[in-house]
């Protein structure tokens, strides 16, 4: 579980991920959430690359289309 202040810091990059989307997609704003999270166990504690892995998840073409 990251401190008070990472978890504010995650907060912001996924809330700055999802400005200006017309509708909430909670499926993928978790699938965000959750790679956010793995790069912070990881040690990845810059907001600047928190922000790189967060677009480069929520940007990414499915890898399998139906």
């Amino acid at each position: 579980m990251p401190d008070l202040e990472t978890a504010a810091m995650l907060r912001i990059v996924l809330d700055e991920l999802y400005l200006g989307r017309s509708q909430p997609d909670t499926e993928n704003r978790s699938k965000v959430a959750s790679k956010l999270m793995e790069a912070v166990e990881q040690g990845n504690l810059s907001i600047d690359d928190l922000r790189a892995i967060g677009r480069k998840t929520l940007f990414r073409p499915p890898t399998m289309w139906r």
